[in-house]
């Protein structure tokens, strides 16, 4: 336990990354305030001994009470579904969450804000390994990644007006409890069936636990102002899914070679525009699948002492958790 433990607010506290970091910081002895939808399904970082705020990103007056006499606030609440029937949710969650929250952190003055971003602002990099200096000024390939860009934009603002925030830019995260569409691949994976997945692309994976670390410390040591690729090591989906196999003694994916996934995406795209189509079949979904969101580590390494751990190490840990 820490002997001057510090407040911290969080939004996103019940998904992925900010149920990672609430664990984190409560067992270190800090006092934790989150902002959560329905209190009734947030039991676990009840028992965690979280504070809970009753609350959306569109209700200024929960987050006003959410922010109020905090030391440090993690904005981590976001929006993420490719191929998604419900696109608008992207603008309301991604972007116009964001402002309200870093508008809440400002009426405040909260001494220190981290914002969560990502490595897909900067879409395909077409196999380059780019920094935080990189801009990417094209059209993005998915709601996700564009709604995500512009909230990265608004966060920016921010900073150039004096809100103290740091931005750090998680890659793909994957850890146990990971209920997005790459965890449920792990977890077919692992227990035995045959998935199938685009021979290409690329992206950097970090464990959840890593990616957490990542945020406390861009709280603790990161330069006002400053953004970080919490950018662990890069493979293809499937060749992580492939050392899911290895470690489970399953079978490997099938993998559907890029031109075939391209032709698949053209389809997609027409026949979207009349029936809806499963997440994994719809356009953006497979134009994505084919991208690499590649981002480099050094930054947070150097200025954060960030690390993230081996993929086999972190997958295995994953593996082990599903059984």
């Amino acid at each position: 336990m820490l002997e001057s433990p510090m407040r911290y607010a969080l939004t996103g506290a019940t998904g992925f990354i900010g149920g990672a970091l609430a664990k984190q910081l409560c067992h270190l002895g800090h006092d934790v305030v989150a902002l959560v939808r329905d209190p009734a399904r947030a039991e676990q970082l009840s028992d965690l001994g979280v504070k809970l705020v009753p609350g959306d990103l569109d209700n200024a007056e929960a987050l006003d009470k959410l922010c109020h006499g905090t030391d440090g606030f993690f904005h981590i609440a976001g929006w993420y579904k490719l191929g998604s029937r419900s696109p608008q949710d992207g603008q309301r969650v991604n972007v116009d969450g964001t402002r309200n929250a870093l508008d809440a952190a400002r009426r405040a003055e909260v001494p220190r804000v981290v914002y969560t971003s990502t490595l897909a602002v900067n879409s395909d990099t077409r196999g380059e390994v780019v920094d935080e200096s990189y801009r990417f000024n094209g059209p993005h390939l998915s709601v996700y990644d564009d709604t995500k860009s512009a909230a990265h934009d608004i966060a920016r603002e921010f900073a150039a007006s004096g809100l103290p925030i740091v931005t750090v830019m998680p890659g793909l995260v994957y850890g146990p409890g990971d209920t997005s569409q790459t965890g449920a691949l792990i977890a077919s994976v692992s227990r035995g069936k045959r998935v199938v997945v685009p021979a290409g692309g690329g992206v950097c994976w970090a464990h959840v636990d890593d990616v957490a670390l990542g945020h406390r410390l861009a709280m603790d040591v990161g330069k006002v102002g400053s953004e970080y690729m919490l950018a662990g090591p890069r493979a293809s989906l499937a060749d992580g899914l492939s050392k899911v196999a290895s470690i489970a003694g399953a079978k490997r994916p099938i993998r559907l070679p890029d031109a075939a996934v391209s032709m698949t995406a053209r389809v997609a795209k027409v026949v979207g525009r009349v029936i809806p189509l499963p997440a994994d079949y719809a356009a953006e979904t497979l134009r994505a699948s084919l991208a690499t969101y590649y981002g480099s580590p050094i930054k947070s390494e150097q200025e954060l002492g960030w690390s993230s751990r081996d993929l086999d190490e972190g997958l295995a840990e994953t593996v082990r958790s599903l059984h």
